[in-house]
């Protein structure tokens, strides 16, 4: 695990940005999530930080979550950017569901236990890890022709999302304060809770996204989007069972979950095209 910090210039990204632009808004409106909900991990990890070190939690567990924090705050940063662009497109109208959003993580935090916070991390968890195996196995088709820009944001994102995939696992298991059963099933709880919460809103912002698309469409053009919507979801939902079946495992563990094609050599060929090194950091800040 690694710190990154990638470049990129989202100014003139298209808001349907891969051949599919039901593919694209998809995308798009899981954009939005990263945004909101990786400022409530760090806050969430930030309250496991100091209680880790008081229980003697393994120096390798403290510095993987030091380094999972800096690598949420990129994840963020480049979202925000990147949502920025989208809602400039003619996309305002998804402003008051990421309010909504943002209100619900603040509530969490202000009135839901450790415990809940830390099992809904690691559900969110959980399916980001899954959604990296899509990106580099089962979307490759809708992603041929992409623009560069949001794919490699993508890209890069999951797969530190796949590379960090144990850190809200191990942090869970150490805090929770639970019995192995207990434990077992209040995780599964979370999962569920994250999922429902999550495809509650990717759902709703996926709504404002079409209706936008759709508002100047034929009714021949608008049900040929519907039918390119449905192969989209149709591979989605293709590989959701197995995956899911897997989380739910009394014997799961993320550090177990197979890596996906192409994770480690892209990775490396992005760290090595993108991304800027400390020094650079250090000398573009004192310039």
């Amino acid at each position: 695990m690694k710190a990154r910090f990638p470049r990129f210039d989202f100014s003139k990204v298209r808001a349907h940005w891969a051949p599919s632009a039901e593919f694209s808004q998809r995308g798009n409106a899981a954009s939005l999530i990263p945004a909101h909900i990786e400022p409530y991990l760090l806050k969430v990890m930030r309250k496991a930080q100091p209680l880790l070190k008081q229980r003697g939690a393994s120096e390798q567990l403290q510095q993987d979550l030091d380094i999972f924090i800096k690598q949420e705050m990129q994840h963020c940063k480049q979202h925000i950017s990147f949502n920025n662009r989208i809602h400039a497109l003619g996309y305002e109208a998804l402003k008051p569901l990421e309010e909504k959003l943002a209100a619900d993580f603040d509530n969490f935090l202000n009135t839901r236990s450790l415990r809940f916070n830390l099992a809904y991390c690691e559900g969110f968890e959980s399916m980001s890890a899954t959604a990296c195996i899509y990106y580099f196995e089962d979307y490759l088709p809708f992603l041929e022709g992409a623009d560069k820009e949001p794919a490699d944001m993508w890209k890069w994102h999951l797969a530190e999302e796949f590379e960090h995939r144990s850190v809200c696992f191990d942090v869970f298991h150490e805090l929770s304060g639970l019995d192995p059963v207990s434990r077992y099933f209040y995780r599964v709880y979370g999962y569920f809770y994250a999922l429902v919460h999550l495809a509650k809103f990717a759902i709703a912002a996926g709504k404002v996204l079409t209706e936008v698309d759709h508002k100047n469409l034929s009714p021949e053009a608008i049900e040929a989007s519907k039918q390119r919507d449905a192969e989209v979801k149709k591979v989605t939902k293709s590989g959701m069972p197995g995956m899911m079946l897997a989380i739910l495992a009394p014997w799961y563990h993320p550090r177990n979950r197979r890596e996906p094609n192409g994770y480690s050599a892209y990775l490396a060929q992005f760290e090595a095209e993108r991304c800027t090194t400390p020094a650079s950091r250090t000398a573009a800040a004192a310039a």
